[in-house]
């Protein structure tokens, strides 16, 4: 007894005086934050361009992990609209095919540029379509076999890398069967009041007009009639304050600088209460100003543009803005203390062969890429155990000792296949980017990443 006394206080000693180490660095970067900032806004001259400052202070922790975890700061980014066979196709490793069934024929899949602009529907009713009780057969769209199709390696060169050193997954389920506004609000709390499309308005949540509804899940594939989209269920952003963890979800404006994928904006509470103000914060790109001036929260979410979103039609930067996100961590005093996860919040209407598991009415949905990015994350390692969405919640709450909402959250795994706390926490690499931090961050803000 007395040893584990004795072991427990130099443990306790050693926490202690590595956070004081880590605030006093923190403190060095808030005085360097401010002569960079100085510099920084005579530089928005440019056209097209703005200068971003740093989000306010994040509150003083409170809260530390639970013992045992080294995990201080989890990082959780949603890209856009794409199938593991589709962003994924050929990796090492993981389960991909190059030929896919339509109709009961066989197709070759072909591969279509990250940047083609051309759109699929990928509505609730889409994906039964898709799915066909399971045949996986019915993805093409008005006689076009466009969904057959892969994105080239070379175009997604940032997420090849990351996966090769980290952990990929081929078997992350979307939580859904339909589009992103559903797919977000499992990202938060587990579920989505069995709303089962996005809404029918422009914004997305209690700011919507009167009169915007969001269909429910009905029977075998079929909508049932919509309500309002703004909702009172509790999410991890609860117990997050109930504990004092400090969290921020980062989201683009729309033109009426409304956050259409802010899924808070869809939560009453939180959007007419002071974590609105406090803890939302747009534009997206100042995420990277606040990493770097630290002052990342304990909890973050990340939404892109939709330049940077990976969503058809949108570009092809979104590798880039993803690599610029990890980097500014990895050069950071938080490397050996966070876990990025980096997923995509829908199909996208785009051919996938997995037939999904089946948990409840919702879902989950097909599969969609994983990326689990941490010193202490498990490297070159390909996870083929199930997860989905609401794994990001379980592992939160796990990490902070939050308690459960009950959800979906409550049977994940919370990806314990895919890190290993044993290991030391290995050095960064910076992954190579196309597209510089300067210009991700001095960018105006493009919008919301995905209206349908």
């Amino acid at each position: 007894m007395g040893h584990e006394v004795s072991s427990a206080a130099r443990t306790a000693r050693t926490i202690d005086r590595t956070r004081r180490v880590r605030r006093l660095i923190y403190v060095l970067l808030g005085i360097a934050a401010l002569v960079s900032l100085a510099t920084f806004a005579g530089l928005a001259g440019c056209g097209g361009a703005i200068a971003l400052t740093a989000s306010p202070p994040v509150p003083s922790s409170i809260v530390s992990p639970i013992a045992g975890s080294p995990i201080q700061h989890v990082i959780v980014i949603m890209q856009e609209n794409r199938s593991f066979d589709n962003l994924f196709n050929g990796f090492p490793g993981a389960d991909s095919v190059t030929t896919g069934m339509s109709d009961g024929r066989s197709v070759t899949l072909q591969p279509v540029s990250l940047g083609d602009s051309r759109d699929l529907n990928h509505s609730h009713t889409q994906w039964w379509r898709d799915w066909n009780n399971g045949k996986m057969d019915g993805f093409a769209q008005g006689g076009s076999l466009l969904p057959y199709s892969y994105v080239p390696e070379k175009d997604v060169e940032a997420y090849w890398t990351l996966a090769r050193q980290y952990v990929l997954g081929d078997r992350m389920f979307q939580s859904n069967t339909g589009p992103s506004f559903v797919a977000h609000q499992y990202m938060i709390a587990g579920q989505s009041a069995n709303v089962a499309e996005n809404p029918t308005g422009s914004v997305w949540g209690c700011d919507a007009a009167a009169g915007t509804t969001a269909a429910l899940l009905g029977p075998n594939g079929t909508d049932l009639p919509g309500v309002y989209p703004c909702f009172d269920y509790q999410t991890i952003a609860d117990l997050l304050d109930d504990k004092g963890v400090t969290w921020r979800y980062y989201a683009p404006a729309s033109g009426d600088s409304f956050f259409i994928l802010s899924a808070y904006q869809a939560i009453r509470h939180i959007r007419f209460g002071q974590d609105w103000n406090d803890n939302v914060i747009s534009p997206q790109n100042r995420v990277i100003t606040d990493i770097k001036h630290g002052e990342l929260a304990q909890v973050t979410w990340i939404v892109p543009d939709w330049a940077h979103s990976d969503h058809p039609g949108s570009g092809s930067e979104g590798p880039d803005w993803v690599a610029s996100i990890v980097n500014a961590v990895g050069k950071s005093p938080y490397w050996d203390s966070t876990a990025i996860f980096i997923a995509w919040d829908d199909w996208g209407g785009w051919f996938d062969h997995v037939d999904p598991p089946k948990v409840d009415a919702m879902g989950p949905g097909f599969r969609v890429p994983l990326l689990i990015v941490s010193p202490y994350s498990r490297h070159g390692y390909v996870t083929h155990h199930n997860h989905e969405a609401s794994g990001f919640i379980a592992f939160i709450e796990h990490n902070f000792d939050l308690g459960t909402l009950g959800t979906r959250d409550a049977a994940s795994d919370a990806f314990e296949d895919c890190f290993d706390y044993s290991q030391a926490p290995s050095a960064f690499t910076p992954i190579p980017q196309h597209v510089s931090d300067d210009r991700l961050v001095r960018e105006k803000d493009s919008g919301p990443p995905d209206d349908d």
